[in-house]
């Protein structure tokens, strides 16, 4: 069994066929999915999703949709969050730094996630963007007693191995598919194997071979493969490590 511990099943690209993506996810071995969500207005998807018992989710303010989020959202959230403790995490949060004209903001608006996720000892998903060590800087300040999960990773061995001192662990999605990401896959082949764990992201972060192309969880079974060919290892032990990883960082159950 593999856990897609990353995907946003309850974005619009997925209203005409979302039934279907599940199932072709389950027929490639991936049962269970968290699902984040990245605006106030889409909470509401997010937790109607959560309600099925091969979801779960976690609530946040996505750095990418800044011009979304409005004065209270951050109290919304805190409410949102005592409302729902089915939420397993907080996010998805944190840093794009591609975006140089709401930095100041974006890091306002993470700073007040993080303290949510500290006093409700909730994990955090975090969208780090071109500012691992700024933003590793940041955690090592807080000293979260969740820790979390670093999205999407693209970094070096050293910056992962960073992450992973502060209790975190990484997300290995798509971009570990291209040749291209050489220093990606030398942090892949370095991690620990309780370090990671998978993810699609989906419908964004599409594999090699499939550019341009709606991504799907179904997917994570091709990121499965190419993480246990950069590791030596066979496709069930990192399926097996992967899960497991998932289950411990967001409280999963066995189910």
């Amino acid at each position: 069994m593999l856990i897609d511990a990353h995907c946003h099943l309850d974005f619009p690209d997925f209203d005409a066929d979302r039934e279907a993506v599940i199932a072709r996810a389950r027929a490639e071995g991936v049962a269970r999915f968290v699902v984040p969500a990245t605006t106030r207005a889409r909470w509401g998807e997010v937790l109607a999703l959560g309600r099925r018992d091969d979801v779960d989710v976690c609530l946040g303010l996505h750095p990418y949709f800044m011009d979304e989020h409005a004065a209270g959202d951050v109290e919304a959230l805190g409410q949102a969050l005592g409302d729902h403790p089915e939420a397993v995490a907080v996010g998805e949060c944190g840093i794009d730094a591609r975006f140089t004209e709401t930095l100041e903001a974006q890091w306002r608006l993470f700073d007040a996630q993080l303290r949510l996720a500290r006093s409700r000892r909730l994990p955090v998903v975090i969208h780090c963007v071109r500012a691992n060590d700024q933003v590793a800087k940041r955690l090592r300040q807080l000293d979260l007693p969740s820790a979390g999960l670093i999205h999407a990773f693209a970094g070096s061995p050293e910056q992962a191995r960073r992450f992973l001192d502060l209790g975190f662990r990484v997300g290995l999605g798509g971009a570990v598919t291209f040749d291209r990401a050489r220093r990606l896959r030398r942090a892949v082949e370095s991690l620990p194997d309780d370090g990671y764990v998978l993810e699609s992201d989906s419908p964004d972060m599409p594999l090699a071979g499939h550019r341009g192309e709606r991504n799907e969880p179904a997917r994570v079974a091709e990121v499965c493969r190419a993480v246990a060919r950069l590791r030596g290892q066979t496709v069930g032990r990192v399926a097996e490590d992967s899960t497991a990883t998932a289950r411990r960082l967001f409280g999963l159950d066995g189910g």
